[in-house]
């Protein structure tokens, strides 16, 4: 796997060469070593390890039905009332962010509701936050620490 613009770390792996899993935390189970589970891994790491977000309030692979379509949320940051609070978007490094995949994220939206919608290949992030009285977002300099939310 290719080296990400993220903080590395001892990540927990099994398998052999060319099918390798890694061990997901929120998940508590091993799950197949793709290049977004890749991305997704460390930046979760780096928003429990150095942003402060609490494990127990994160998810991934959250589930949604948006129409008749069964899809599912890479990551879902919860409030301590388990409203949703930030969706988290993942894509392998290669695959670049375009507006496709800003479309998605809230597409996803419509059914959570979530004030921070972020986007990541693991090599650039984008974070935007939502006023939903005014109608409007705001792209966002930095990924903000868990007590900046």
């Amino acid at each position: 796997m290719i080296r990400l613009n993220l903080p590395s770390y001892d990540i927990k792996l099994r398998g052999t060469e060319g099918h390798y899993q890694v061990l997901d935390p929120l998940r508590r189970r091993w799950v197949a070593l793709t290049p977004e589970e890749w991305v997704r891994q460390h930046f979760i790491h780096w928003l429990t390890s150095s942003l402060g977000y609490p494990t127990t309030l994160l998810a991934n692979e959250v589930p949604l039905r948006i129409g008749t379509k069964d899809l599912r949320a890479d990551s879902v940051l919860y409030d301590r009332t388990l409203k949703p609070r930030m969706i988290i978007e993942f894509k392998a490094p290669h695959v670049p962010i375009t507006q496709r995949v800003f479309d998605q994220i809230m597409a996803y939206n419509l059914q959570l509701h979530a004030q921070y919608l972020v986007v990541s290949n693991g090599l650039c992030h984008y974070c935007c936050k939502l006023d939903f009285i005014g109608k409007k977002y705001l792209f966002l300099d930095h990924i903000p620490n868990y007590e900046e939310l």
